[in-house]
Formats: C-alpha cells, structure tokens, sequence
C-alpha cells in the first residue's frame, strides 16, 4: 500500500482502517499530515453497506490543536453529521493509533468536541476510556426542561413515558423497561430521538436491570438508528440507574454485540470508566 499521504495528495484514493468495538463499527482515517475535509454527502456513500465500506460511524485522526494533548479525535454519523463523542470509538481509535504507530504511548490524551479524554490501552488488547463526568444539566443536552431532576415525564403519541436524562460528551435519554427483547426500539426510539424536547436530537438507550451488577441494553442512536453496541449510551445507561440507585459502583452492560464494563460511584463530580475491546477488522483504500 502507498503511503497515505501521496494517494491523498494525488486525489486517488484514501487508505483507511475498518475497525469494530463489539460490532460497532468505524472507517477510520488517518489525517495526520492533511485535512480531512469531504462533505457529508461523501461520507454517506462511503457509509453505504452496499455501494460504500459501511459502517456506523467515521472516525479521524487529526493533530492536537492543543498543548499536553497528543491527537485530535472527530467523529461523522452515517448521515454525515459531525458528532461530539462516541465510547467505542474512542476504544478503536486508541488501538489505531498504537498500532499504525503513532505514538508509543499506553495512556492517550485526546481532545473531542465535547472535551479531552484519557484513553488507556491494557495488556491485554483492551482499551480503557475515562469517558469524563456525566452532566445531569438539561441545556448541557440540550433538553428542554423546566428544572433539573433525576427523573422527567416526556408526552408521546398520547402517553408520558418516563425517562432520565444525561449528556456523557453527547446527549442522551434512558429509559427502564422490563423486557429488552420487547422494547419498542425502532419506533419509541425514533419517536423520541427527534422529540422537540431535544432540540439537536437525543440518543435513546432502553435497559433492563438484571441485578444491581448487570443489566442489557439496546440503543437508538441519533443519525444512526439502533447499533450492535453504543459505549456512551453504556455509559448513560449506567449513570442514570447508579443515580436512582438501582446498580452498584461497576456494572457490566450487556449490548447486542457483547459486554462492556463500566464504573462510575455516583459522585457527579467523579469520572465514568469504560472498558471494552476494539478490534481491526481490515485495511482498504477507496477512491475519493
């Protein structure tokens, strides 16, 4: 394979990595030497699992535009919108940079559009994440509420569904419900990722508690519909049950597409930890 920089700048082709956490899966592209600017209609036929590479979201590594920062990290939507985190994402994106080689480091400061997280690659191939600290502020969302509470009742078709409310770098929305498997996911989620109470939309995350070590998730994501997995609604799921006291300090989250470990001890002022695998699937180039 030629070096990413001269099929770039030979207007070509793009080399890039296809990557998977826990079958979230990521395009990701180096940007290092160059900018990386394609319009979202690009993005969204490179999305295409039928014409394009496929996947649920594109991931690119830039350079820090700050000091004591060592990468820059943007994330696109499917439908080519510009995201501010994305939890196994992160993951991915720590294992790309240790293995192309772009740093010899174990832990990993990165700066993202909501804020600068630590990524921190274990021996055994996993990557864990300190995700920051949740924010139960409605206009950090934003959300549309009159007061900040642990709890809100949202109006939908004709009935009030209960939810809570948290923004782990990115918004989101939880709700508790008893069954997984019988979750309204398709049409509740997308009812309320576009809901006016949320007005730049919501990830919608559906859990169910099995013991206060565990629970099952399934996850609408916004510009995405439901994924195999989705670490920051992991995350979301996680601090919301932990808030209303339902879940110990560390729970495993069961995904369609397998499990996630994650800690928070219910101090709003304290970290989220994330810690799950990222995997390379393949290497390509794709003309652009």
């Amino acid at each position: 394979m030629s070096s990413q920089n001269t099929t770039v700048a030979q207007g070509r082709c793009l080399p890039f990595t296809k990557m998977q956490g826990l079958g979230n899966d990521f395009m990701v592209v180096n940007a290092i030497e160059q900018p990386f600017d394609y319009p979202s209609a690009t993005i969204q036929r490179w999305a295409d699992r039928h014409f394009g590479i496929g996947f649920d979201q594109l991931l690119v590594v830039e350079p820090a535009q700050q000091d004591s920062v060592d990468f820059r990290y943007r994330i696109f939507n499917a439908d080519g919108s510009e995201v501010q985190q994305c939890g196994n994402g992160a993951r991915c994106f720590a294992r790309f940079v240790v293995d192309k080689g772009l740093t010899e480091k174990k832990e990993i400061t990165v700066e993202t559009a909501s804020g600068i997280i630590v990524l921190y690659v274990e021996d055994s191939g996993w990557v864990r994440v300190n995700m920051g600290t949740p924010n139960f502020a409605p206009q950090s969302l934003p959300f549309v509420a009159g007061t900040q509470a642990e709890r809100y009742l949202l109006d939908v078709d004709a009935e009030s569904v209960e939810i809570g409310a948290v923004s782990m770098g990115n918004p989101h929305a939880v709700l508790l419900v008893e069954d997984i498997a019988k979750a309204p996911v398709d049409n509740l989620g997308k009812t309320l990722e576009s809901h006016n109470a949320f007005p730049e939309r919501v990830n919608v995350g559906f859990a169910e508690k099995i013991d206060n070590s565990h629970i099952r998730l399934r996850v609408y994501e916004r510009g995405a519909a439901e994924t195999l997995a989705c670490g920051t609604g992991a995350c979301a799921a996680m601090v919301v049950l932990r808030l209303w006291q339902l879940v110990d300090d560390r729970v495993t989250v069961t995904l369609p597409g397998g499990d996630l470990t994650i800690e928070w001890n219910g101090d709003v002022d304290s970290p989220v930890w994330m810690t799950g695998p990222a995997i390379t699937v393949f290497e390509g180039e794709i003309e652009v």
